[in-house]
């Protein structure tokens, strides 16, 4: 049976987007906060695939926000993840001993910058008497480091998973 390409990439998009938001509702703990491994994240490398990927992440991202965060975290998070998206499409063909290590750097990066930023404005530590700065830079580093475990660890396995099976890739790839 022969199948319309763009119907399939559009199926792509809106199960991509159901899986993040499921993601984050079920594992809501981890997902939201200034300490967060938010696992959906490990998606932000499916773009390794196809540019299609970029509008089901960034829609699941956008919804989980929606349904779990702030509305400034709709606007940030979302501009966070879509940007992380674009970049990590474009080092889709990096490999460093195989594996798409360059392609998880993006979210990692963007994550830390603007959530960081993000969390030391809107939630401030009325405890601390440290300067707006050294909290951009707390917040990035709790961040990142949950960015780097969602995304250079478990996004990476995701791609190695898939491009090591035939028919994960004929899915994911075709």
């Amino acid at each position: 049976m022969n199948q319309n390409p763009s119907v399939r990439k559009l199926v792509r998009c809106g199960v991509v987007a159901a899986i993040y938001v499921v993601l984050c509702m079920a594992l809501q703990p981890l997902s939201y906060g200034a300490v967060q491994v938010r696992v959906a994240e490990a998606l932000c490398l499916l773009p390794v695939f196809g540019a299609e990927y970029i509008a089901g992440v960034v829609l699941g991202c956008f919804l989980a926000n929606l349904l779990g965060s702030t509305i400034v975290d709709v606007i940030f998070g979302t501009l966070a993840t879509l940007l992380a998206c674009l970049v990590t499409y474009k080092l889709r063909n990096v490999r460093i001993k195989g594996l798409a290590v360059a392609a998880s750097l993006p979210p990692v990066l963007f994550n830390a910058v603007i959530i960081g930023i993000e969390i030391a404005v809107m939630f401030p530590d009325p405890t601390s008497s440290a300067p707006i700065w050294l909290a951009c830079i707390t917040n990035g580093i709790s961040v990142g480091i949950g960015e780097l475990i969602s995304c250079t660890v478990l996004g990476v396995l995701l791609v190695k998973i898939i491009e090591s099976s035939k028919a994960l890739r004929k899915i994911f790839a075709a």
